[in-house]
This record gives structure tokens, C-alpha cells and sequence, in this order.
């Protein structure tokens, strides 16, 4: 994201790496944009940023929800227990953590500003004319008409990319 709107973490802000303060709450600060990582924080996430979803997930508590202290999740219903792997975690936050944590800000932060021209595109792609199946056959593209068969060798043989009318 540009320089004054990327998600950066303050020296006053910096999420402790040693084994006492490993991360276990995350919290959103609206007023003031931050992002609350135990007692660390993220300057410049957007209200979209933090409540960005995919599939009905708030992306950036599922991603902390594998990072943090306490990673235990309850048993629900009839399922096995959770493997021994599970326990097999760092004893602190490590660094790589942070700089992950500062690429999905980004990424959702690109996300965000993408959204408006996607909603144009996807308007545009359903409001359009839909091709029949009459026009795709006769345009070879079904590939069961001499006309078309003929139509696609010149198109491989120019090396063009063409579009249906």
C-alpha cells in the first residue's frame, strides 16, 4: 500500500517476542485505526481491513486464531480429539509472525481499494448480452461445424485472440 496509508507498527508499538507477553487477545481500536496484538499494535487498518470477510471468516482473527497463546479449540460433537501435533507451537511470537501479519493487512488493504472496480466489472459481465449456444456452435467454438474448424485454424495461424459479436 502507498507510503502514510500501509499498516506499520510503531517502535511504542512493537508486539513483544519474549515468552511471558505471547499474544493472546486481539482487539480493533476504530477511533484511532489500530490494531491491538497483545500489548502491541498496528497503525493505518481501515475498519474495512479489520472486518474484511471470505466465506463468513473475519480473515485477520482466523489468521490469529493459529498464531496465538492459546490455540485450543473445543471438541464439538462426536468428533476425534485434536492430534498431539497441535501442541507443537513456538514458546513465543516470533518475528515472522509480524511480518506476515503486516503482508495480510496489506493484501486486504489492496483488497479493499479493488472492490469498487470489481463491483463495475461484475455489474457490466451480468448486465451484458449472453452468447447462445446457436452462436457459439456457429462460431466454431464447440468445435462440431466445418465453418467454424476452418475459422479456428486461421486464428491458431495468425496467433490473434478473437471475441464473439
Amino acid at each position: 500500500m502507498p507510503a502514510g496509508q500501509a499498516p506499520v507498527i510503531p517502535a511504542a508499538g512493537a508486539i513483544s517476542t519474549g515468552p511471558d507477553a505471547f499474544p493472546d487477545t486481539i482487539e480493533y481500536d476504530e477511533t484511532h485505526q489500530r490494531l491491538h496484538i497483545g500489548t502491541g499494535y498496528v497503525d493505518h487498518v481501515s475498519p474495512a481491513m479489520w472486518s474484511y470477510e471470505v466465506s463468513g471468516k473475519q480473515v485477520i482473527k482466523q489468521w490469529f486464531s493459529y498464531r496465538q497463546a492459546d490455540r485450543e479449540r473445543p471438541i464439538i460433537g462426536d468428533r476425534r480429539p485434536p492430534s498431539r501435533l497441535g501442541e507443537i507451537q513456538p514458546d513465543r511470537w516470533p518475528a515472522e509472525y509480524t511480518s506476515e501479519l503486516l503482508n495480510v493487512l496489506n493484501v486486504l488493504g489492496r483488497l479493499v481499494e479493488l472492490e469498487p472496480a470489481q463491483a463495475e466489472l461484475l455489474e457490466r459481465v451480468c448486465g451484458a448480452e449472453t452468447i447462445t449456444v446457436d452462436q457459439l456452435r456457429a462460431s466454431g467454438a464447440l468445435g462440431d461445424s466445418a465453418a467454424g474448424t476452418a475459422r479456428s485454424r486461421t486464428i491458431q495461424r495468425n496467433d490473434q485472440h478473437t471475441f464473439l459479436d
